[in-house]
């Protein structure tokens, strides 16, 4: 299955939580006139490679285009090894982005949390002694929606969060704030492509059941068992392609006026039907 490269102990090892530790412990970085400007935002050429170099992991790269120097062609390799997405914008839109107006035709944006790995979540089920329960979500970009489902999935007993390269919020201060500290104990795996990856798990025994306002009752749906949850935006809902790689459509009873549920509201909703189940209620 595919996952983000780099390697770290599992969430249920001590080495995992000093790791994490150090990684959200590191916040500032030298450069004169230029660094961290929140925690996730860094500007400025030598601050930005000196946040490759340190190992921090880093979700975006804004490039002014046109740029040729050395030290820009140094941060692109950095930025290549670890899998960061890199765009590159014009001037205008590079002064948009930048806080301080000293950018030097480099922004990145930084995760304030370490990512952990899909293997993680099925250790960390496995030491429980349950069967994985895993929540993957397709084109979630609002940060606080992000962090919302990262504290439900955490009360639920879920074993980890599964979100997609692109086209998603990344683990800014944002969604740290929202999760509610959740994200200290809830692993997050940041994957290349969703369907990839869930024909891995299913390979694993797992099996995948979406949210869908055409889908079938969730009360009909048996839904024990090591079992994925893939929850999509609220406008789009899940895409087709991640759909079709689900076994299962579930809608949940729906009695107003209206027909859509905040993605989080729906996360946290079916969740707990999937826990109502598991505890055989």
């Amino acid at each position: 299955m595919e996952d983000n490269k780099r390697k770290q102990p599992g969430p249920g090892q001590p080495e995992f939580k000093k790791k994490r530790k150090e990684f959200n412990d590191r916040k500032e970085f030298n450069g004169q006139d230029e660094g961290i400007i929140d925690e996730g935002t860094i500007e400025g050429r030598n601050a930005v490679l000196e946040a490759f170099r340190s190992g921090r992991t880093i979700d975006r790269l804004y490039l002014l285009e046109g740029q040729k120097e050395g030290v820009v062609q140094t941060i692109l390799r950095e930025a290549k090894k670890g899998d960061t997405i890199i765009q590159y914008v014009s001037h205008e839109r590079m002064d948009q982005l930048s806080q301080t107006g000293k950018h030097q035709g480099v922004i990145a944006k930084a995760a304030a949390y370490a990512y952990a790995q899909v293997e993680d979540m099925l250790k960390l089920a496995e030491e429980k002694g349950e069967p994985p329960f895993l929540i993957l979500l397709d084109g979630i970009e609002d940060p606080r929606n992000l962090g919302a489902i990262i504290r439900t999935a955490n009360i639920a007993g879920a074993h980890g969060v599964i979100i997609p390269k692109r086209r998603a919020a990344g683990l800014t201060a944002t969604v740290a704030k929202t999760s509610a500290g959740a994200l200290n104990f809830t692993p997050v795996a940041k994957v290349t492509n969703l369907v990839s990856t869930m024909e891995g798990l299913k390979k694993q025994g797992l099996w995948f059941v979406c949210a869908d306002m055409d889908g079938q009752a969730m009360y009909d749906l048996n839904l024990t068992g090591p079992i994925g949850l893939v929850v999509g935006n609220e406008g789009e809902g899940v895409s087709r392609l991640v759909r079709e790689a689900c076994d299962m459509t579930a809608a949940i009873p729906m009695k107003g006026e209206i027909n859509s549920l905040n993605a989080s509201v729906a996360a946290g909703v079916l969740a707990y039907e999937i826990v109502r189940q598991r505890m055989g209620r």
